[in-house]
């Protein structure tokens, strides 16, 4: 099922995934093809693809082979910027219809990867969970500083010469794991995405995080069966999209839906939101009992 107003990244061409790193390891093209074809015929309307640690060179022709069998066009990657750079050199706007790519992602610590616009102009997924604090690298601590964060990094993409229109922009303030969330980052995430989304100045930009990371380390089913992480990532959705969420990098194994206010899963976030620390963490094994 889709959610109206909701674009996906396909998440699994990804030296993450364990059964993705296998493929590449074996350089399984054909194995590899088939997982661009599938999550595209699923409705991704974006492909994802990172290598990993793996040199430029692979990049480049992982772009070239899912471009030969999928128009949709690719999320390319990479903290990396030569990776990244190898990725964009390879891709083919053409083969995508003329749409650009994404470019995933860029922040504060790396802001020269604003140049690689040079080479093949892009989306940008702006990472605004972490910044340069006091000269070193810092996570963000509450709501208002990713609000400010993603003020400073469009105005830093701007003192770079790039003058993007905010549609053209994604904005990813990071998500936690619910299961491990004992520090409030959640609610520091909704909050910070109302911040931005309110802010006038901000007007039309996409929100967008990492969906799986939400529900990673939890098992997939209770013991009796039933789906468990399906539910709890439509939960987040259901109070994030109204804040401005429209895009996820995501599986497209997943159904992911809005759900009414009684549902379980979602009666289980806001208990969760509410209660903070240990007894959210609680609250999440209650919910799997």
């Amino acid at each position: 099922m889709s959610i109206r107003g909701l674009t996906i990244i396909g998440e699994s061409i990804n030296d993450s995934v364990p059964s993705t790193r296998i493929l590449f390891d074996t350089e399984d093209i054909g194995g590899l093809k088939e997982l661009a074809r599938s999550q595209d015929l699923k409705g991704a309307a974006y492909i994802d693809v990172n290598v990993g640690r793996r040199p430029p060179e692979f990049m480049a022709r992982m772009v070239r082979e899912i471009q030969s069998v999928t128009a949709k066009p690719l999320s390319i990657d990479s903290p990396d910027a030569a990776i990244a750079e190898a990725g964009l050199k390879a891709y083919d706007p053409a083969r995508a219809g003329g749409q650009m790519p994404i470019l995933n992602s860029i922040s504060l610590l790396r802001p020269e990867m604003f140049d690689l616009y040079a080479i093949q102009p892009f989306m940008p997924i702006l990472l605004v969970s972490e910044h340069v604090k006091d000269g070193q690298p810092a996570p963000s601590g509450s709501a208002e500083e990713t609000h400010a964060i993603t003020r400073e990094i469009f105005e830093t993409l701007r003192r770079r010469g790039l003058r993007l229109p905010a549609g053209q922009c994604i904005v990813d303030p990071g998500i936690a794991p619910i299961g491990t969330d004992m520090e409030g980052l959640l609610k520091r995430l909704l909050d910070g995405m109302a911040l931005i989304h309110a802010d006038p100045e901000l007007a039309g930009i996409h929100m967008s995080v990492g969906l799986s990371n939400f529900t990673v380390m939890l098992p997939s089913k209770r013991a009796d069966g039933s789906p468990v992480k399906s539910a709890l990532e439509s939960a987040f959705l259901t109070k994030a999209m109204p804040l401005g969420l429209d895009m996820i990098v995501g599986s497209m194994a997943r159904k992911y839906e809005i759900l009414d206010a009684s549902h379980p899963a979602l009666v289980c976030l806001e208990d969760c939101l509410r209660l903070g620390g240990f007894d959210s963490i609680g609250r999440i094994q209650e919910f799997y009992s």
